[in-house]
């Protein structure tokens, strides 16, 4: 391990980085205890999160032969459009595009515009957006001017999961079963959503409700930080749904997600689409 020369904590975060092993990973810390950062935390301070193995790294490039190898299936229609190392799957048509490494699947039409590391299954259309998410849909919007990527953006993503009890429960991103965050990559950002939810009933032994028992959830807000203004309306509902409830919650440090809540003894699938409304100052 070598240590990084002393850096101070950027505003909001209570880490920043301490060391680096051999291989580039990075180690955090809070002052006290070695930490491993979040993806959030990672990027934050320009580094690179492995979302495969939850590793933060200083990013290094491949030999020629490599990067030749991993971009195989990569093409590309217009200028200075770039891609790190693990990139696979991906096409972009426009000019001064960058998609970050250990990504796949991914689509840009558009100017400026960015994926983010590990990102998967991802599009972007217009100009200054970026993708954060797996299987997320942005549209990006200018960025004022050229101030910069997600300054000004809209974008949707799928979350799915289940519940057999009355206990709230993270949704899982794009039905990515290791990963419940819901990525932010500025502690300046703020979010408008809308999420509709919906929950059907697969089975259980409770004796109230039956099977296809359902509900249809629109749950809007604001958010900043871990502070949140957010109601929920029920759009429809059929058999016994009492105290099935969405919204949206938060963990760690300023970990976002999105939550479902149904009763005991039922097995509730739930889908959720949330569309974003994001600002970053």
């Amino acid at each position: 391990m070598s240590k990084i020369p002393t850096i101070p904590y950027l505003s909001g975060f209570d880490v920043k980085p301490l060391m680096t092993s051999q291989i580039g990973i990075v180690t955090f810390t809070d002052g006290t205890n070695n930490i491993t950062p979040n993806q959030v935390q990672c990027e934050a301070y320009g580094y690179t999160y492995n979302k495969a193995d939850g590793t933060c790294s200083t990013f290094r490039y491949n030999t020629s032969l490599d990067r030749s190898f991993s971009d195989l299936n990569n093409k590309f229609q217009g200028a200075n459009n770039t891609t790190e190392t693990g990139t696979n799957n991906t096409h972009i048509i426009g000019t001064n595009n960058t998609v970050k490494g250990l990504s796949r699947n991914n689509i840009i039409v558009g100017n400026e515009n960015e994926i983010a590391n590990g990102v998967n299954n991802a599009s972007v259309f217009g100009n200054y957006g970026i993708a954060e998410r797996d299987g997320e849909v942005v549209i990006g919007g200018g960025g004022f001017s050229g101030a910069g990527v997600g300054k000004a953006q809209s974008s949707t993503i799928t979350l799915t999961g289940t519940t057999t009890d009355g206990t709230a429960t993270n949704l899982f991103v794009n039905g990515d079963s290791t990963n419940t965050i819901i990525a932010r990559s500025s502690t300046s950002s703020f979010q408008g959503f809308e999420a509709t939810v919906i929950g059907v009933r697969t089975g259980g032994s409770a004796g109230r409700g039956s099977v296809n028992d359902r509900i249809c959830i629109r749950v809007t807000g604001l958010v900043f930080l871990k502070v949140v203004d957010q109601s929920s309306t029920t759009l429809g509902a059929f058999g016994s749904t009492t105290g099935w409830a969405a919204e949206m919650a938060f963990s760690g440090t300023n970990d976002m997600h999105f939550e479902v809540t149904g009763k005991a003894d039922m097995n509730i699938s739930w889908s959720c689409t949330l569309n974003l409304y994001e600002l970053k100052i």
